[in-house]
């Protein structure tokens, strides 16, 4: 029995979605080989998903000063666990294993980030990302200073700041439509790819 992609309606064929939204799933289901269930979830607010999905690109497709993919995809991940966003956990742990090459740091993550075998870099960066995300969030001089002195740049902390807060967003929209995420993610990253 499979769980449904939402509480809300989604649509029942892509060809009855605007000309736009549907291009947007056609192209994300070619490069990924299934489509993501928070498109569909999405679908049947158009002008939602249109802003939804701009500024997620705008943040997480954008070239940032010293911010890799790999250390976007562990800010999505860390909050989201903590969020307890199955959906984001296991979409974007997908993500940083792919983007990282190494198939274990997104589980190390979510579980708990100060155990993890990462650099201090990347210790800091995270714990900036839950201050955000779970405390005021404030930008003291003291954090300026500690995030600083790993490498980020100020462009850098805005990045980490804003992407904690739209995927608080996304993570709450998943849960309150009770969106699982699709079985693919679960091997992306830790099997090879078949080649076709």
């Amino acid at each position: 029995m499979t769980a449904p992609l939402s509480r809300f309606p989604v649509p029942e064929s892509i060809n009855d979605l605007p000309e736009d939204i549907r291009e947007a799933i056609l192209a994300v289901q070619e490069k990924a080989g299934f489509v993501p269930n928070v498109f569909l979830m999405l679908a049947h607010r158009p002008d939602e998903f249109r802003a939804f999905f701009a500024y997620h690109d705008a943040l997480m497709e954008r070239e940032s000063d010293t911010l890799t993919k790999a250390e976007k995809e562990m800010i999505v991940v860390a909050t989201s666990a903590r969020n307890r966003c199955l959906y984001c956990v296991v979409a974007h742990g997908a993500l940083v294993r792919i983007y990282s090459k190494d198939p274990l740091l997104a589980d190390q993550v979510a579980i708990n980030h100060r155990t993890a075998p990462i650099s201090e870099r990347h210790r800091v960066m995270l714990d900036f990302a839950l201050h955000c995300g779970l405390d005021v969030g404030e930008l003291t001089d003291e954090w300026q200073a500690r995030l600083t002195e790993v490498g980020f740049t100020h462009d850098d902390i805005w990045d980490i700041g804003a992407i904690v807060a739209f995927f608080g967003l996304s993570n709450r929209l998943v849960t309150l439509t009770g969106t699982p995420p699709n079985p693919e993610f679960y091997l992306m990253g830790r099997v090879p790819r078949e080649n076709k």
